[in-house]
């Protein structure tokens, strides 16, 4: 299944003004918030709305050190509080070409969400009668709805959010079980251990 390449990404959401220079306070929802001080263009807007993004020259933008997660935008000709809360609610976007290359095994949630999940054989079969045995062929288990992270206190595998005619399964985000993630074709291979279901029924 494919899908359309978006146009937008989004790096931050505008909560308020702050101050009385015309700043913005937002929450930063980006893995790589050191980049967002080294912006010097944003575009503001919704990635999926009607209308087309503002294009805002960036003033000057640092990581709040009062509250964690957050970041402190200045747009250029915003120079009063009024004019700054006409930006609150607003996600600050980049150009899709423009979003960061991870390295080899991690993924952008974004890219997971959506994704068809297929469950194969722990084991191959003793005896096929040919190469395309049934035994060996993938099933379709479900959707990936979304993806859940441990608590900043606690360490911990994600989990896929598993859409299943049956209902939700949770199915860690670990090399041995999801044993191939293709984006591209919107397909993850997962390789479920025993008990997995019966632990996602309790």
């Amino acid at each position: 299944m494919s899908r359309e390449t978006p146009r937008w990404f989004i790096v931050a959401r505008i909560l308020r003004a702050r101050g009385n220079k015309g700043e913005v306070a937002a929450e930063i929802l980006t893995d790589f918030p050191e980049r967002l001080a080294r912006l010097r263009e944003v575009f503001v807007g919704h990635a999926d709305g009607k209308n087309e993004p503002r294009r805002l020259a960036v003033k000057s933008c640092w990581l709040s050190q009062n509250h964690r997660g957050q970041a402190v935008f200045h747009f250029v000709g915003v120079a009063s509080i009024s004019e700054a809360e006409k930006f609150r609610g607003l996600d600050v976007l980049l150009p899709f070409e423009q979003r960061v290359t991870l390295p080899a095994g991690r993924y952008f949630v974004s890219d997971l969400i959506g994704c068809s999940v297929f469950e194969t054989p722990a084991l191959p079969p003793v005896m096929s009668s040919s190469p395309c045995s049934l035994a060996e062929a993938p099933a379709l288990l479900g959707t990936v709805r979304d993806v859940q992270f441990s608590g900043e206190e606690i360490s911990g595998t994600p989990l896929l959010e598993v859409e299943t005619p049956g209902g939700e399964i949770l199915i860690p985000l670990a090399m041995d079980i999801c044993t191939k993630i293709d984006t591209v074709a919107r397909r993850i291979d997962v390789v479920l251990p025993d008990g997995l279901r019966d632990l996602n029924r309790e």
